[in-house]
């Protein structure tokens, strides 16, 4: 049988093999604008957000402009995105703060972006990683469980999972392997009807059996 850091290696090959590239999948032009896009994302889509993002960011893609706008504003734009009560007051809060303490610029530590009203620490590993380049594995949901199917992370939640991911991959590697990841698992992976015999991972790694 395969050792796990065979396994992480061996998933590392395959991954950058088929994703060689990997494009940010949240649209943004500045540290601000991702931040917000991935505040946005949670429980909701990327594909949703980056439908929803253009119309409040014509209005807003900055700190100043974005606390002109009310509250009730920016909920009603963000409402498909689910959540809007929670994260327009969010939003709203975070840029005063932005203003207020940053000079409105986006701070560059994990400790201020955490500190921040609705961002969570996976939010914060995105900006850190997507926006300022510093190693750091966000993991969600999605790469949680992938973690798990692939026998990497046996944790009860995602910061144990994080944990043992940072592990078994080389730290310049997060970065580009968190979204490689999440490619991998839309495409090949999913939670509903996997099929493991022609998943390119799940077949490789000789786990032929039908997850959960």
């Amino acid at each position: 049988m395969m050792k796990k850091q065979e396994k992480a290696d061996r998933i590392a090959d395959i991954l950058e093999e088929l994703y060689p590239e990997t494009p940010v999948p949240l649209d943004h032009s500045d540290p601000y604008t991702l931040l917000i896009a991935v505040l946005l994302s949670a429980q909701c889509t990327d594909k949703k957000v980056n439908e929803i993002t253009p119309s409040l960011f014509a209005l807003a893609d900055n700190p100043h402009d974005m606390i002109d706008l009310s509250v009730d504003q920016i909920r009603e734009i963000i409402r498909p995105c689910g959540l809007s009560p929670r994260k327009s007051k969010a939003i709203h809060g975070l840029s005063h703060i932005l203003l207020d303490q940053y000079k409105g610029e986006v701070p560059q530590s994990f400790e201020a972006l955490e500190a921040l009203p609705g961002v969570g620490h996976k939010t914060a590993s995105v900006v850190m990683a997507q926006a300022f380049g510093v190693p750091a594995f966000p993991v969600d949901t999605h790469i949680h469980r992938l973690a798990w199917r692939w026998t990497l992370s046996t944790g009860k939640n995602v910061d144990k999972t994080e944990k043992d991911l940072k592990k078994l991959f080389p730290r310049e590697k997060w970065n580009k392997l968190h979204l490689q990841i999440i490619f991998f698992g839309r495409e090949y992976c999913p939670a509903k009807k996997h099929d493991p015999y022609t998943c390119p991972i799940c077949k490789d790694m000789g786990r032929r059996v039908m997850f959960k």
